[in-house]
């Protein structure tokens, strides 16, 4: 696996370049840069399987180069600082990413999940979505990941979630239910400013599919798919204020 480090902190590139001639010898570093442009440039000359890509640089940002790039065809491992929006886009299209200050273990956790990562028909579903979400802030895409597909949805095709343990089952308007091999807490912390709120701790809804809210049997929403979803007594009233605020 060829690799490309960009990044525009000295000190950065050599901490990532460290880990990976400790960790992982088969890898070979073909190139580094610190500015747009000259990422560009070595990009296209080395033609990299991977690229470690800083989200913030000082003449522009990763995602200016990865749009003037397009199609991608390497993968990517993004390097942020705590940038709330680019965490959030690259989330939405399943893509890794590690936090500033590198750590060891995040970079070779990073780098074995990418190694095995989807095919080539994966990634490009993958990139889609991730272009549609930095043009659009409006319309998000969110990328889904069974063990057998890979989906892309409208975040406003999605009538609710639910947890069952380590699982999370997206329900969708035109029927179709996709089961996740994750936890309903990262898809809170995602859709928790698009309209979604967590009224169970085993599931979070799409507020524009509430239908009505029943107060008894302890309180539960009906949503417009006639579906009947339970309110936690620790919930209740923040949804409650919701409904006011609206009425």
């Amino acid at each position: 696996m060829n690799v490309v480090i960009i990044d525009d902190e000295p000190m950065a590139r050599e901490t990532i370049k460290s880990i990976i001639v400790d960790r992982f010898p088969e890898i070979n570093i073909v190139g580094q840069a610190g500015s747009v442009q000259s990422a560009i440039e070595t990009i296209n000359i080395t033609k990299p399987d991977l690229v470690f890509l800083d989200v913030d640089l000082t003449d522009g940002y990763g995602f200016d180069i990865l749009t003037i790039l397009k199609p991608i065809n390497f993968k990517v491992i993004f390097i942020t600082a705590h940038q709330e929006y680019a965490i959030k886009a690259i989330k939405f299209s399943a893509f890794d990413f590690i936090l500033k200050p590198v750590s060891v273990t995040e970079l070779s956790d990073a780098i074995t999940r990418v190694k095995i990562e989807d095919d080539s028909n994966n990634q490009s579903l993958k990139w889609n979505a991730f272009f549609s979400n930095i043009s659009d802030k409006e319309q998000k895409t969110i990328v889904l990941k069974t063990s057998e597909s890979i989906h892309l949805v409208n975040v406003n095709d999605i009538i609710k979630c639910e947890a069952d343990n380590n699982y999370s089952t997206f329900y969708l308007v035109d029927g179709k239910k996709i089961v996740i091999s994750k936890g309903l807490k990262e898809y809170e912390d995602m859709l928790g400013d698009l309209g979604f709120f967590r009224v169970h701790q085993s599931h979070l809804i799409n507020l524009k599919f509430v239908s009505r809210y029943d107060k008894r049997d302890g309180g539960f929403v009906v949503l417009k798919d006639e579906s009947h979803v339970p309110v936690s007594q620790r919930k209740k009233q923040k949804l409650l204020d919701f409904f006011d605020s609206i009425g």
